[in-house]
């Protein structure tokens, strides 16, 4: 990574540092199958959506539930990844971060899934 090079434009490195987080994005995609789980659900969501015409209201929650979700997935990803890099035995600390990271993506999974049942309930039993 090259973002602190004083000799690049300033605004070069802004858009490397897009580059980057679609390369982090991409890469978590390939190689995490609870991200691509999540990517999924949140396409299949998506076209529900669309099916059931949701107002704006329930698009701007549906969006940010995916996006929270998606988000704090990529956040559990990187701090799995730094703790692996810190240490490849097993310590009691590094398990708690671990599961404490992986309990934070289970409460949003849970809570959008509550939420996006309210949100179609009233389309699918009309």
């Amino acid at each position: 990574m090259d973002l602190k090079d004083p000799k690049s434009p300033e605004w070069q490195r802004f858009l490397k540092s897009f580059t980057y987080a679609w390369n982090g994005i991409y890469r978590t995609y390939r190689s995490e199958r609870n991200f691509q789980f999540h990517v999924s659900i949140g396409m299949i969501v998506i076209v529900m959506g669309f099916i059931f015409h949701l107002n704006i209201f329930e698009w701007v929650v549906l969006l940010f539930l995916i996006g929270g979700m998606l988000a704090l997935e990529l956040m559990n990803t990187a701090l799995e990844h730094v703790v692996d890099l810190v240490t490849d035995e097993y310590k009691p600390l590094a398990k708690s971060a671990k599961d404490a990271s992986a309990g934070a993506v289970l409460v949003y999974a849970v809570l959008s899934a509550i939420i996006g049942v309210i949100l179609f309930y009233n389309h699918l039993f009309q």
